[in-house]
């Protein structure tokens, strides 16, 4: 392992904004995000698979009022977006290093107020179904942790996985889809977003890919 990752793994055990395995917050977190981490009572936002954190800093900052957590497994990629955050003394970002299929265990009922799903894997092949963060059984975890009227974003560059997502959504009568578009630049809802792209969805894009866009919730 190079110099540089050591450093970034010794970063995130110092910085507070970084929870995981090996700090007495991890294990404690589960339904007191707001009392144990952020010390305030302002809605939860969570992105999965954030990467960097480069969506999860850019809302951060244009949405003081919230609370913003990025998810994702990668050590190295978590302490870009910490970084950024407490260069900017950004007191409402925080980044939970796990994997994604065990949400639940961090996040209790009813403690999100919105959710995205940025950029997913797509596991194209059918064997590989269960592994999609858009699967009916992630759907039903989400579920589970969202407020009432909760509100989940999905964006994705692969028709495949939006194609099912969309179809997946649209079977269940559980579900309100809010919005939806296959070229989300070239849409209504663009504004939404202030600008706000990951390093992969910039890359998406001047290759000249559409970005496909869903917004729901479940009732």
């Amino acid at each position: 392992m190079s110099r540089k990752k050591l450093q970034r793994f010794q970063d995130n055990e110092e910085n507070w904004n970084v929870v995981q395995e090996g700090k007495e917050i991890f294990e404690q977190v589960k339904g007191k995000w707001n009392g144990l981490q952020f010390q305030n009572r302002q809605p939860l936002t969570v992105e999965l698979a954030c990467g960097r954190g480069e969506f999860t800093v850019g809302l951060a900052r244009q949405y003081p009022n919230r609370n913003f957590i990025g998810v994702d497994i990668k050590g190295a990629r978590i302490w870009k977006g910490s970084t950024i955050a407490l260069e900017e003394d950004l007191n409402n970002v925080s980044f939970l290093r796990t994997q994604i299929q065990l949400l639940d265990k961090f996040f209790d009922q009813g403690e999100i107020s919105e959710l995205w799903i940025t950029f997913p894997d797509p596991y194209p092949r059918d064997g590989d179904e269960k592994r999609r963060l858009t699967s009916p059984r992630f759907l039903e975890m989400y579920k589970s942790m969202l407020k009432q009227d909760g509100l989940v974003h999905f964006k994705s560059d692969n028709t495949g996985l939006f194609d099912y997502t969309l179809a997946l959504v649209q079977s269940r009568e559980d579900i309100e889809i809010v919005a939806y578009t296959y070229d989300f630049y070239s849409s209504d809802w663009k504004n939404e977003h202030h600008g706000i792209q990951t390093k992969y969805e910039k890359i998406f894009s001047e290759k000249g890919e559409k970005i496909k866009y869903l917004k729901f919730r479940f009732l």
